[in-house]
């Protein structure tokens, strides 16, 4: 039996498209979920960056690798496991899926969530006081211009990169789901970045990230509605 398991920590956007894709990809998987404060001496003799998230797998060629960073995982999980497919089949509509997840994982993760998700789960779990106010503020301006993309990507196309639904609705969704837990999107404002959220929600995958809780810190009470 293969052994497979990812290192990550449990409210890591980048960590939860890994673990979506696996399980849209029906690989059992071993979580190994570390806490902000635990040593990375085990992280650092696989990944020497020290960063997480980082897959280690035993993938059918044989052999054992660790795979890292979210980048390589998503390409290489498409690559070993290749059904079902979760890029498209044109060089075209690949090309814009490589866009998109680049999108949401550079330019979303680094404009949004030191804004909102650190400022109440990293500086809870790091024990670094409380939220800045300030940072609260950009963090809401910074998601409510991100939604307004999602919204507009929907309006010609079914799902986020295309008219099929692939890895993009994924790894979007992942970054979604942290910010929908500390009860930071303002849906009402956003119905087509909703309803596409809730399409994404509803499907077997999400289950686990669902259940998952940062002590001290109740999720939203929509959270784990599938029609909120």
């Amino acid at each position: 039996m293969t052994m497979r398991t990812l290192f990550h920590y449990a409210h890591d956007p980048l960590a939860r498209q890994v673990r979506l894709i696996l399980h849209e990809k029906n690989l059992d998987i071993q979580d190994k979920v570390l806490h902000p404060l635990d040593s990375l001496d085990e992280i650092v003799a696989m990944n020497p960056a020290g960063s997480l998230p980082v897959l280690v797998d035993e993938p059918p060629t044989g052999g054992r690798v660790a795979i890292c960073p979210v980048g390589s995982i998503i390409e290489y999980l498409e690559e070993a496991y290749p059904l079902p497919a979760l890029f498209p089949a044109t060089s075209a509509a690949r090309a814009e899926t490589r866009r998109l997840i680049h999108w949401f994982n550079d330019k979303f993760n680094g404009e949004v969530h030191p804004l909102l998700s650190d400022q109440y789960i990293t500086k809870r779990l790091r024990r670094m006081g409380q939220p800045d106010p300030e940072k609260l503020r950009l963090g809401r301006d910074a998601i409510a211009w991100h939604l307004d993309y999602i919204n507009f990507l929907t309006e010609e196309r079914d799902w986020l990169g295309g008219d099929r639904f692939s890895v993009v609705d994924l790894v979007c969704a992942a970054h979604l789901s942290v910010l929908d837990y500390i009860d930071a999107l303002p849906w009402k404002d956003f119905a087509r970045a909703r309803d596409w959220y809730a399409r994404i929600k509803s499907r077997p995958s999400f289950r686990p990230l669902l259940a998952d809780r940062v002590d001290g810190l109740p999720a939203a009470r929509h959270y784990t509605d599938l029609d909120f």
